[in-house]
């Protein structure tokens, strides 16, 4: 695909009432996305959230844990990911997500995870394209909100066939196309195909969002230049920085790479995203839930730290098991607290280290 095609593209997406200009969008995730974080990510000025992964015949079966997974309450907008292998169930749930305040359905063909392609859901409705449109004919037919799609670039390397869905998932009215630019049998195995999904974008002419390794300011560059696409989506690279969606968006608008907050600001997102937590699933629970996410925050400042000074690695460490192993909420938040300002001091300390180690070699070479 040429880059003067590639320009032609327009980059303005409207989805029923919803206008973006390049819009950054946060993956649904099963586990990571909940309502807690999708609305801190919404906070710090995300374009779109998306819920976890909806299992459409367990939720009208009074699921609690999906029931859970659908809610949006203060989202704007609330999009909601269904999952399935019936017509029948697909369109029922879209119909009871719309009914609850949905503004956008999303379906789901691209989930990898073994449990869900063995019961012929996610990604393995890419095996039977003729099956998947009649899923995705349902739930268009269902709704009045607009219908978006997100899948893989095929099942394996044999059959990449996204071009092909996406073609016939316009025809069928879908109004926006996400593509992860990994086969399903790669899973997230080696670096995701941005070039691939070019190919999708010359197949289709409604909106195309690209996902896959997109971590920082370079890779949403370089992700759309490679594919086309109108704007990106990020999974992995938002844990433990919730902002990084907000963060792209804002580059994309003005040129700015902020980095998200830092210090006592940092320290205050991550004891309020615990707090929101508990809240969300109970003193208990809610604090099994935010273990993984402390881990996240506590390993994404120690990169951005670029390094620690000697002698602190062993108490950061300390801290961090600590942390991660108590269930007392207090302990906990005042843990994070002392661990957030620790590294933030012991990087400095490292970067000064190190430019005074150069300094000194500098001056000897000229000696």
């Amino acid at each position: 695909m040429s880059s003067a095609n590639i320009q032609k593209v327009p980059h303005l997406v409207r989805l029923g009432r919803f206008t973006f200009d390049r819009p950054v969008v946060l993956a649904p995730m099963s586990g990571v996305t909940d309502l807690p974080f999708r609305r801190l990510a919404a906070s710090f000025g995300a374009d779109m959230v998306v819920t976890e992964m909806v299992a459409s015949e367990s939720w009208l079966d009074g699921d609690a844990e999906m029931a859970l997974r659908s809610a949006g309450v203060g989202l704007s907008p609330h999009v909601v990911q269904l999952a399935g292998r019936e017509a029948r169930w697909m369109g029922e749930a879209a119909r009871a997500a719309e009914a609850n305040g949905a503004d956008i359905i999303d379906i789901n063909m691209g989930c990898p995870a073994r449990r869900v392609t063995t019961g012929w859901s996610g990604a393995a409705l890419m095996r039977d394209l003729d099956h998947a449109l009649g899923l995705i004919e349902a739930v268009v037919g269902a709704v009045s909100v607009p219908v978006t799609l997100k899948m893989r670039l095929g099942w394996d390397r044999a059959s990449v066939n996204a071009p092909e869905l996406a073609r016939r998932a316009e025809a069928v009215g879908v109004a926006m196309v996400t593509v992860h630019g990994r086969t399903r049998d790669q899973f997230y195995e080696g670096r995701a195909d941005w070039a691939a999904i070019a190919r999708v974008r010359e197949a289709i002419s409604i909106p195309l969002i690209a996902n896959g390794d997109v971590a920082d300011f370079a890779d949403a560059d370089a992700i759309l230049a490679s594919s086309g696409a109108d704007g990106l989506m990020i999974g992995r690279g938002a844990c433990g920085r919730p902002w990084l969606p907000a963060a792209i968006a804002r580059y994309f608008h003005d040129g700015e790479c902020w980095q998200g907050p830092t210090g006592e600001a940092l320290a205050d997102v991550v004891i309020a995203h615990h707090r929101a937590l508990r809240e969300h699933y109970g003193p208990f629970k809610g604090v099994l839930a935010a273990r993984k996410h402390l881990g996240w925050y506590i390993d994404a400042a120690l990169a951005s730290a670029g390094g620690t000074a000697p002698g602190d690695a062993t108490e950061i460490a300390t801290l961090r098991r600590d942390i991660l192993r108590a269930t007392d909420a207090t302990t906990i938040e005042a843990g994070v607290g002392a661990l957030l300002g620790l590294i933030e001091a012991s990087g400095r300390a490292a970067a000064s280290l190190h430019a005074a180690t150069d300094r000194s070699i500098r001056a000897g070479r000229a000696a």
